[in-house]
């Protein structure tokens, strides 16, 4: 049975709105941050912000007092969190909240050598430390902690190895993290905007004049086929292409955007989130290769060169279709994360230092990078679809035969 489109939105509207209504509001211990003091705790504190998270932050901070045994009370909160839904894969089918994260400990981690004997330097300090805080939580009547934002099994508590690296086993992790609800933010919000539109299209026709947003919404869609589709794969084959390149410049460009507002529902790293980036590569790879004509394959196999190079050619063609799709990922995840990290770097310099006189440079500095990103958030949404176009033109060119 096929739904109109109007039913289509509806049914969207409705199930993201249930989403977050049967989703918690209220304070979630999946987020806590130490106060800034040196270059060391800058670096945690920037990671922290670029990383993805299971909760999503809303507003205030909390005060926090330490004890010896490493367990952290919430003395003082004006803090609010959206706890996110944990939908994990261990022995079964496991479903809650990250709300349920709630007690809070702080994990120190000293290097020892082969014989478990801490190294340290003349004044008793070990030569390489680490303090991370995370948490424990029972989910479904499972223990469990959360730890860098990555859930492992609780087990015999928190372990490390000799170099600081996590000896807790993983459960399959489907949960919903804040990026994937700011994923899900941006379709809903694309819906929103173009079902009317295609809607005004399918009842008036394709000629019919544009008004409102439906006006601005075809200057972008006509650049993405003048610009891009049209050059890079020509006239006649391009319209089979236009739904995904439509569909990734938008969405790419939408998450960027979303990522650039500092307070809740933005905030998200979505593009500098790496598995994010590998998807959208691996979906422009494979319809490159499969929309490849006999041109495309025969290049690759039977290059045009002497017969005697074809055991060395023959390997880099093959190598040269699998670096497309990396280099499409390496460079929207950098862009995105160092435009990210740039601007907190600058912010964080004046609370390392503990000096406003940082300010007068930080701000300005600051601001410029963050309007810089405005652009930088286009223009990465723009090469992308571009260089989509351009490897699928390859792969569709008609070459001529002499």
């Amino acid at each position: 049975m096929m739904f109109e489109m109007k039913y289509i939105s509806k049914i969207i509207t409705i199930a993201f709105v249930a989403l977050l209504t049967i989703t918690p509001y209220k304070a979630s211990a999946t987020i806590v941050e130490g106060e800034v003091n040196s270059s060391k705790e800058l670096q945690a504190f920037i990671m922290h912000h670029v990383s993805d998270a299971h909760s999503w932050h809303i507003w205030g901070e909390d005060s926090t007092v330490i004890h010896p045994d490493g367990t952290i009370d919430i003395i003082d909160s004006s803090s609010m969190h959206l706890g996110l839904p944990i939908i994990l894969v261990d022995g079964g089918l496991v479903t809650g909240n990250s709300h349920s994260f709630n007690q809070i400990k702080l994990a120190v981690w000293e290097k020892s050598d082969s014989n478990g004997i801490v190294l340290r330097d003349s004044l008793g300090v070990a030569l390489e430390n680490d303090s991370s805080y995370y948490a424990i939580g029972t989910i479904a009547g499972n223990k469990y902690l959360l730890f860098h934002e990555k859930i492992y099994r609780f087990e015999n508590g928190l372990a490390f190895d000799e170099d600081g690296h996590l000896l807790n086993s993983r459960p399959l992790d489907f949960s919903l993290t804040q990026n994937v609800m700011s994923m899900l933010l941006s379709v809903f919000i694309l819906l929103v905007l173009f079902l009317p539109a295609a809607r005004k299209y399918k009842k008036q026709g394709i000629n019919s004049a544009p008004k409102g947003k439906q006006n601005l919404l075809e200057v972008f869609v006509l650049f993405v086929r003048d610009e891009i589709a049209i050059p890079n794969i020509g006239e006649k084959k391009y319209a089979k292409y236009m739904p995904y390149l439509l569909t990734a410049f938008f969405f790419i460009w939408l998450n960027n955007l979303i990522g650039l507002v500092p307070f809740f529902p933005g905030a998200s790293n979505v593009s500098g989130n790496f598995a994010f980036t590998v998807v959208l590569s691996v979906f422009t790879y494979l319809v490159t290769q499969f929309s490849g004509n006999k041109d495309y394959w025969k290049h690759v196999f039977l290059p045009p060169v002497p017969k005697a190079l074809y055991p060395i050619m023959i390997p880099v063609e093959i190598i040269g279709t699998l670096t497309k799709p990396f280099a499409l990922t390496i460079r929207l995840f950098a862009n995105i994360t160092a435009g990210h990290i740039v601007v907190l770097a600058f912010m964080g310099v004046i609370f390392a230092t503990k000096s406003i006189a940082w300010s007068g440079l930080s701000v300005p500095m600051g601001l410029f990078i963050g309007t810089l990103e405005l652009l930088v958030a286009f223009l990465q949404a723009f090469i992308f679809t571009m260089l989509s176009a351009l490897f699928i033109g390859t792969a569709v060119e008609e070459h001529d035969h002499h």
